[in-house]
């Protein structure tokens, strides 16, 4: 099933039309966050290291930067070698149009530059600057090196995810990076807001050790009632039964949560045991939770003399919460992904159509917009650099010193 085809309309527009972004981040967190701006009418301006561009471009499935074709949409792109001289003043003639400026040096890297957060306030007071990093911008370990990586197993993620007594699993995607990019976006609208009413630019510290471990629950608080971590539970859960992924007589597995008491029950109607509703050891969450294998094995067991396609009409027909567990090629043959465009395929000069996620979240009096796609190295340098003030003989200057290129064709 191919997706609904959508066309780039060329346009800026959405509720951040007018918001001018600076983009100096690489790979995941600060390419997420500035997404999201871009994909609401934000001009992202992106400001690549020479001459390989945003590392991220160098993700690949079948020698295409799939990352970069879905995470660059909606975004400009100017190539500049950094170690060149002139390349500060250049990004400071630049930072003086924008309204925000992103970026994910090493904590300490922007100082070096001369591009520190009182040098910039200075170009532009005005400027809200997003500092995304690691570990964040104090603390002893502000200078390692932050990859997502190292943020899932520090903050405790990794050691609650995995199956029960096995090793500690980190995720398959970049979680900790995409969790810190929506904080991101959501940071920087705050701080336009407030810049509305002070008239003055803030900055922002954006840790991905912080944003990570905010997401995992009451960890410190259940950690001074029990003192001891919580263990890991595979597809369980340590807050409420039934909950899991069972499987099914002919191979496919039903994701089940009984998360309230009601839907507990519920679930116990529909396949029989009613007499766990009122039993000592299952009539409260609590209970459950305690027992949670003597649970899984009731469900798991109902669940397993049954097709996918008969427990999950069971399951509908009694109000139970339940889905099957997808992966993609499912996901290309359900009929709700496509009616609501979760997924859309959009133009691409080298694949013909590129297929990715729509805009998130669904606004419906101002919704997100696709405007261009992911853009080749450097592709609007020369329409950047004027709109900055740049004449054409300095942009032919810069050109002839190697410190800024045109578009680079070979990227992708």
């Amino acid at each position: 099933m191919s997706w609904q085809k959508y066309a780039f309309d060329g346009r800026s527009d959405g509720p951040m039309q007018g918001v001018r972004v600076i983009d100096l981040s690489r790979l995941v967190a600060g390419n997420m966050t500035s997404l999201q701006l871009a994909d609401f009418g934000a001009d992202v301006i992106k400001v690549e290291p020479l001459p390989l561009g945003d590392p991220l471009r160098a993700w690949k499935q079948g020698g295409v930067s799939t990352f970069w074709t879905v995470y660059g949409r909606n975004k400009r792109s100017i190539g500049l070698d950094f170690r060149k001289e002139g390349a500060i003043e250049l990004l400071k003639r630049l930072i003086a149009t924008a309204d925000i400026l992103i970026e994910s040096f090493r904590p300490g890297t922007l100082e070096k530059m001369g591009l520190g957060p009182e040098a910039l306030h200075e170009v532009s007071p005005k400027l809200i600057i997003l500092r995304v990093s690691g570990f964040g911008q104090s603390g002893p370990y502000s200078s390692r090196p932050g990859f997502g990586t190292l943020v899932e197993g520090m903050s405790g993620f990794a050691s609650r995810n995995g199956e029960e007594g096995g090793d500690p699993l980190l995720p398959p995607l970049a979680l900790a990076d995409m969790i810190a990019g929506l904080y991101g976006s959501n940071a920087l609208l705050m701080a336009l807001r407030s810049r509305a009413t002070s008239g003055k630019g803030q900055v922002i510290d954006l840790a991905l050790l912080d944003a990570m471990t905010s997401v995992l629950g009451p960890e410190a608080l259940d950690y001074q009632l029990l003192q001891k971590p919580k263990p890991r539970v595979g597809n369980g859960s340590n807050t409420s039964s039934p909950r899991n992924v069972y499987q099914t007589s002919d191979g496919g597995f039903i994701a089940l949560s009984a998360s309230i008491q009601k839907t507990a029950e519920r679930v116990f109607r529909c396949i029989g045991r009613e007499d766990l509703i009122t039993h000592p050891d299952f009539c409260t969450n609590e209970q459950r939770v305690a027992r949670r294998h003597a649970v899984d094995q009731i469900v798991g067991g109902w669940v397993g003399e049954r097709t996918m396609e008969e427990g999950l009409s069971i399951f509908d027909e009694h109000g139970i919460t339940a889905a099957p567990v997808y992966d993609i090629e499912d996901i290309s043959k359900d009929q709700h992904f496509r009616e609501r465009g979760i997924y859309v395929e959009l133009p691409d000069d080298d694949l013909g159509g590129a297929a990715m996620h729509a805009p998130v979240p669904r606004l419906l009096s101002t919704p997100g917009g696709f405007h261009r796609a992911a853009p080749r190295i450097s592709e609007h340098a020369r329409q950047i650099l004027t709109e900055a003030g740049f004449d054409d003989a300095e942009f032919t200057a810069l050109l002839e010193s190697e410190l800024v290129s045109e578009s680079i064709h070979d990227d992708k």
